[in-house]
Order: structure tokens, then sequence, then C-alpha cells
């Protein structure tokens, strides 16, 4: 039986992803993801449904009114893997955070204000708080502009995002094992929870220049099942248990850049993203602005720049930073989203849960 939903496909930031309304899954039960997966198309290739059949493409957001005041959006963020269908609302993202101000609009839960429209959103998984302001002349969403961003051809218009109490959302704290630098394996690492719950390590630690490429990266099946190994004892020394099967927390494989303030190979968590992830670029901006922690030795960081840039595989994203007493409390950045269709999803359900 072929089930039906209104939504929104975006590109945002240099993910793509589905946009629904929360009120419309409301009759799927208050935890659809059966649905979520179902939309994707399940493995192999998700060639059934609106996946990518990658992690940076089988993403999904539901946006609705918020439930606190002084709130305008709550956004909840959905990770569809590709491979197996299962659903993680651990993690947000910051990617496509960029298209919920445009989606927002476009279905009515925000009104425009005038040439710019700004609204408050509500992180769901993380708590987070952001202020995000889309262009809107002649009272409808602007898609077209001159702003580039790294990994996305062409340009569109900018959409502006400022992130507040984004620091220990995950797990309550922003260094949440006690320490700035941890071993594990023999490795020096730094588990820090802001923007997204994520641990880093320098690529030379490794035996990699950190200049490798995201195809180079997946290939290394031995350098891949020791980060793996590192990740998920860090993951219990940050007290979130067991995660092996999770998508958190991240990886960051981190050196020095002449281009930028750092390089970063960003994974996701066990293949390379192919350019980065806003929540880890907000993660690592804080680690380098707050001494003692495996980023803070790098050489190209001036520490009292507010301006923070990162070199990943497709470029270099930049943002602000504002720390106060070693505690990230801001982060400003622009991104892009363009709209891609508007329309009518189908999706058959029984078979995406295994029912006959």
């Amino acid at each position: 039986m072929l089930n039906s939903l209104r939504a929104m496909q975006f590109r945002g930031g240099t993910s793509k992803g589905v946009y629904l309304l929360r009120d419309d899954l409301a009759p799927y039960g208050v935890n659809p993801d059966a649905v979520l997966s179902a939309l994707m198309g399940r493995a192999p290739r998700q060639i059934d449904g609106l996946g990518g059949d990658t992690t940076t493409t089988s993403k999904v957001a539901i946006v609705g009114p918020s439930t606190e005041d002084d709130i305008d959006i709550d956004y909840l963020f959905a990770q569809v893997d590709p491979a197996t269908g299962k659903v993680d609302r651990t993690p947000t993202c910051g990617n496509i955070l960029a298209g919920i101000g445009p989606f927002a609009i476009e279905r009515g839960l925000v009104p425009v204000t005038g040439e710019t429209t700004s609204m408050s959103v509500r992180l769901v998984n993380t708590g987070a708080r952001v202020v995000v302001t889309v262009e809107t002349p002649n009272g409808q969403v602007n898609y077209e502009g001159a702003q580039t961003i790294a990994g996305v051809a062409g340009s569109a218009a900018p959409v502006r995002m400022t992130f507040t109490e984004f620091a220990g959302g995950t797990t309550g704290s922003l260094f949440p094992t006690g320490h700035k630098i941890d071993f594990v394996d023999g490795i020096e690492i730094s588990c820090a929870d802001a923007g997204v719950c994520a641990v880093l390590m320098r690529a030379a630690d490794l035996g990699l220049t950190g200049a490798e490429t995201p195809a180079e990266i997946n290939a290394n099946t031995a350098m891949l099942a020791r980060v793996e190994r590192i990740r998920r004892k860090a993951g219990e020394l940050m007290g979130m248990g067991d995660v092996s099967g999770k998508v958190v927390p991240k990886l960051m494989l981190i050196s020095d850049s002449e281009a930028a303030d750092a390089r970063s190979r960003y994974l996701v968590p066990n293949v390379c993203h192919p350019a980065h992830a806003v929540g880890g670029a907000i993660n690592l901006a804080a680690t380098l602005s707050i001494p003692g922690t495996v980023a803070d030795s790098l050489a190209g960081r001036s520490a009292d720049a507010e301006t923070v840039s990162i070199e990943h595989p497709s470029g270099v994203i930049e943002l602000a930073m504002t720390i106060d007493d070693e505690v990230p409390v801001g982060a400003r950045l622009t991104s892009t989203a363009r709209k891609l269709s508007d329309g009518t999803v189908f999706f058959e359900l029984d078979n995406a849960t295994g029912e006959k």
C-alpha cells in the first residue's frame, strides 16, 4: 500500500535533505522512523526513495512551530543510514539548517517581514539556538545571489546563521571527559561537545599528512578501523556508552594548513565527508580558540583572531567565534540553500517495516 506525505527537498549547505512538517507526520505516531527510512529508500542504493545512497544526501528535517515561547521554529534532524535504513536523532545538522528558514517561510510558519526575514530556531536534537536570516524581497524567498560556499557549484542567496547555547548539547559538558586532552590507543585526542559531539586527533599521529583525499581516507581500512576503536573508547569516556552503530561522536583528523587556520578531514563517522559539516566546523573553531586542546597546537591559528578558517577537501569554510572565559558562546557563518522540489512523496510503509 502506498502512503503519501507533503515534502520539499532542499540543498542545504553541502548536504541535501527532505523537509517535512511535524504535523504532517503526526498520523504516524511520535517516532515515525519507518516512515523516514521508507522516504529515503531501502538498501541497496536507496533506489526506491529520495536518498542518494550517501550520508550527506540521506537526511530529514522535521519542522514545526516551536513549543518554547521565545522561539519561532523547532527543527528536529534525522540521519537515515543508507546501508541499514536505521534512523539516528542524536546529532543535528548545520548544513540542513540552512534550508530551514526558506522552508518555514514557504510553508507559512513564519511571515515575511521585509527585504530580509529573521527567525529564531531551536535545534531540538541538541538544544542549540540559532537566528536564521533569509533574503525575502517582494514578499518571497530569494534563492538567487552571489554567495558561494566551498563544495557547492555556482552561487546563491546568502543564509546567515548565528548560533548560541551550542556547548554541551549532547553530553551536557563542553569537555565531557573532564579533560581537554585524553590518551586512547597511544593517541592524544580532544573530546569536545560544541555544535556537534566530536573526537579530534592529529592526522600526523595516525601517519597521515592530513591532506589526503576522501577517497584515499576511505580506502585506508586499517586506519579507519583504528580510529573507530578510538571513537568507541572515547564515547565511553564521554559518558555516551556504546557508540558502535551510532553516528556520534563524529571524528576529525586535523592538521596544519597553508590556506587556512587549520585543515580537517571530517568522518561521519567511518567515511570522509566530501566537504565539512557546519557543526563540525563550529566544534573545531571552538577547540582552536581554547588553549590546551589538540587543536590549540596548530600553527595557523592566531589567539586573538575572531574569524576562524578551516580547510576541507572542497575548499575553506569561515566562521566567527565568540569565546567567554574558555567557553564558546556564539558562532556566526553564512551558507546557502536552494529549493529542489515541492510536492507529494509516496512510500510503501509495510515493506519498510518488514510487515507483510
